[in-house]
Parts: structure tokens; sequence; C-alpha cells
């Protein structure tokens, strides 16, 4: 039988075919509450225009749906930090627990490590265990803990810095 639970995971290349799943699956985990400051997904084109085209993958399933995504964006325009990105992975409710992510974060690593990056970091809400955990079966530290970095919803958050550094580069 061939249920969205048994259906192979394929990652590919995140390209604008895959805009509307995409901005959904980002919707959906905004509107979940621990996963981004932000409160609404951007355009297609804002999130084109700030994802790094070479480091954004799809994961999907044996019909092409769109299972999740992971895309990275620089950290900062100065030379220094050209080798470090910010990256983001979202997986859709229906998708969780078949290992999406790790799929997602393992396609990352390759593409960063094969651009010479040798750091990928991200923010995470310290709610949101189930992304620490999987940052950290992924080969990410905990770097600490910003307090009261922003508001959100009318409220003080705190995010858990979480990175990966390459064994191979620096």
């Amino acid at each position: 039988m061939n249920t969205p639970a048994t259906r192979a995971v394929t990652v590919v290349p995140l390209t604008a075919d895959h805009a509307d799943e995409v901005l959904a699956i980002y919707q959906a985990g905004i509107d979940e509450g621990d996963a981004t400051f932000e409160t609404t997904a951007p355009t297609w084109a804002e999130f084109d225009a700030a994802k790094l085209p070479e480091h954004r993958f799809a994961a999907v399933d044996g019909t092409g749906r769109v299972l999740g995504w992971v895309a990275a964006a620089k950290v900062s325009d100065r030379c220094a930090y050209t080798g470090v990105v910010e990256h983001s992975v979202y997986v859709h409710p229906d998708a969780r627990g078949r290992g999406v992510a790790s799929a997602l974060l393992a396609a990352l690593v390759d593409s960063t490590e094969a651009a010479g990056i040798w750091t990928v970091q991200s923010g995470v809400f310290p709610e949101n265990t189930a992304s620490l955990a999987l940052h950290e079966r992924a080969g990410f530290r905990v770097v600490g803990t910003r307090e009261r970095v922003g508001r959100h919803h009318g409220r003080w958050r705190d995010t858990v810095l979480v990175e990966r550094r390459s064994p191979r580069i620096g």
C-alpha cells in the first residue's frame, strides 16, 4: 500500500515549482507559534531573493508532493562571514517523524561542505524541543541561549543558537 506514511522521500533542489507548497508549510510552522519570529510567510519573490539558490532543497514524496524544505541565507555581506550561513528547516505536519528533516539537513550539509562553508547556524526557540533534538542528531551543537532577543506576539522570547562547524574547512 502506498500511503503517505510509506511513500519514499526524495530530496531535490527547491525551485519556483515548489513555491506554493513551500510557503504553505512555512505558514503552518509560523501558525504553530514556536518556529520563527515571523508572523506571516513571505511572498515567493521575497523568499527567493533571501535564500541562496545552491543551498535550498525540498523533500518530495513519490507523487511530487512537498513534505518539507530547508534553505540557507547569508548572515552578512562582510567578507569575513562568507563561510557562514543561517538556515531554516520546515516539515509539513503530516510528514513529521518520517526522517524528512534529517534528509533535508543532510542535503544542506553536503551542499555547504562542497561550497566551502564552515559554519551553518540557526536560532531555535527553546520550546521547540523536536528541532533542538533534530539538530543535535545532525551534528549541531548548542552555542548558547540568547535571552529575550526579540518580541513575538507581545512577549519576549529566547532563542538557542545552534551551529555545525565543518570538520574539513577552517
